[in-house]
């Protein structure tokens, strides 16, 4: 039997939870034990009765949860009061985004556990399952919140994406074509914006130009077509990402001088360290400034301000791979199934990771090579 924990996300603004009710429900009948702490469902509206009628023993305390529990479930990269609760040999499943934090890569090594990302788990195909859909809700909030704050009263250019009849639309450029691309611009489409989609994939941009709509329109990603794209657009969306890396800065402070004033950016990489010179990591409750006359948008949750529709999305992806863990250990999955190999990025005291081991310029060892 493993005992399984699921804590009350901590981070800033961060109303997700780890576990549904229905989770606790069929880890309980494969023989598993669960801990909830209480309230840990209360942000997506799942109380602590809900989760005692499917079986959970409900704690009061993140310091029960963390003692008790072979396994830690959660939504959010363990924050600085959590990682000194951690226990050695301990496994903690939840994203990490660890090249973007080099004293929670410290951290979770000095504490011994096993690190399993849900950002670097892939599958047959070289996907992300456990990504993409967090990535396809940030993608359409990018969206959602960059035509918010490009209205005047937020500090932007008072521009409607979609316009009007005899007034012109609104200019979106996302940089990069994969899962959050792709969704922030169907979104932006839809609204009626003129949208250009900005990678380094001639072969991702061929199959854009299939299947998204006509007013949106593909660009190959170099300097110069970014400073000229930059001058065009009302509303940039960054959606680059090199899995488990840190992201690359493909807008430098210089190049604010190119963007409108009142424009906005979205800094979807944010998680991974952003693709901005000039993002840094906001929070739901205080999530813009402005550098330059641009305003900047850069949440490092943005799914979290959806918290209902991303537990439900995110749980329906993990709790397949929650069961396998809790049924199993990381080692013998790890052993048995190259995909959940790539997961793990710390092995007890160990840097599994090489993206992460170079963001930091720290030691590896790969598992199972």
């Amino acid at each position: 039997m493993t005992t399984v924990g699921v804590p009350t996300e901590v981070k800033k603004d961060e109303y997700r939870v780890g576990m549904r009710p229905v989770g606790t429900e069929i880890l309980t009948r494969d023989g598993q034990k669960v801990y909830i702490q209480s309230g840990a469902g209360l942000g997506c509206g799942y109380d602590d009765a809900m989760y005692k009628a499917a079986g959970a023993t409900i704690l009061s305390t993140a310091e029960e949860i963390w003692a008790a529990c072979d396994m830690i479930v959660k939504v959010k990269e363990p924050q600085p009061q959590e990682v000194a609760l951690i226990r050695d040999g301990q496994t903690v499943f939840t994203y990490f985004h660890f090249a973007a934090d080099k004293e929670l890569t410290e951290g979770c090594l000095s504490q011994g556990c096993i690190s399993v990302a849900y950002e670097t788990l892939t599958d047959d195909l070289g996907h992300l399952p456990l990504l993409t859909p967090m990535s396809e809700i940030a993608g359409k909030l990018s969206i959602q919140e960059g035509a918010k704050y490009l209205e005047r009263p937020q500090g932007g250019r008072g521009i409607l994406l979609g316009g009007v009849p005899g007034v012109d639309v609104g200019k979106v450029l996302v940089l990069g074509g994969g899962i959050v691309g792709t969704s922030a611009s169907r979104v932006a489409a839809g609204m009626g914006a003129d949208v250009v989609i900005m990678d380094i994939s001639n072969n991702r941009m061929r199959d854009l130009d299939e299947f998204m709509p006509s007013n949106c329109r593909t660009i190959y990603s170099d300097p110069e077509a970014i400073r000229s794209h930059l001058a065009w657009a009302d509303l940039v969306v960054g959606a680059v990402l090199i899995p488990g890396a840190k992201a690359p800065n493909l807008i430098s402070r210089t190049d604010l001088k190119y963007m409108k004033p009142g424009s906005v950016i979205v800094d979807v990489a944010i998680d991974q360290g952003g693709c901005v010179e000039t993002a840094k990591v906001t929070t739901h409750s205080d999530p813009i400034y402005t550098v330059d006359d641009v305003v900047h948008y850069c949440v490092g949750n943005m799914p979290g301000a959806v918290a209902r529709t991303s537990t439900q999305a995110l749980t329906n992806a993990t709790m397949p791979w929650i069961s396998k863990l809790a049924a199993s250990t990381a080692d013998k999955l790890a052993k048995q199934d190259p995909h959940f190999a790539n997961a793990i990025n710390t092995n007890q005291g160990t840097l599994t990771n090489e993206p992460v081991a170079i963001a930091h310029d720290l030691p590896f060892e790969l598992l199972y090579v």
